[in-house]
């Protein structure tokens, strides 16, 4: 029976063509199912003999730890670079949407005080 390696839901293109060529290069067989019409499932791939999932998980971890270190070595340059937008620099690019965003947090952490202030 077929085991899931990856559920494809908010999987960028490139992680997911990453696992194609590593499980390629393993000669692990897979196989992948494609999200179906109505947004219910986002699609997967499947390891196609439960033997020889456990390799393919440990491929898999192995590749996700060196991807989560190169995403956190870019985010680390471009902090230091002064890339990363900041909350001025957001609300000098869209002043409107920040000052509505701050003001829907205020209502609903005033909701989730009003019982607070009137059983007191």
């Amino acid at each position: 029976m077929a085991k899931l390696l990856l559920d494809l839901r908010h999987v960028p293109g490139d992680e997911a063509d990453d696992v194609r060529v590593f499980l390629d290069a393993a000669g692990i067989g897979y196989y992948e199912t494609r999200p179906n019409r109505w947004g219910i499932t986002a699609g997967g791939i499947w390891i196609a003999d439960d033997g020889e999932h456990p390799r393919a998980r440990e491929l898999m971890d192995a590749y996700q730890a060196t991807r989560r270190e190169r995403a956190r070595a870019e985010y680390a340059a471009a902090r230091s670079e002064g890339r990363l937008p900041g909350l001025g620099a957001q609300f000098r690019d869209d002043p409107l949407r920040v000052v509505g965003i701050l003001a829907a947090i205020a209502f609903v952490a005033g909701l989730a005080a009003l019982p607070y202030f009137l059983l007191r």
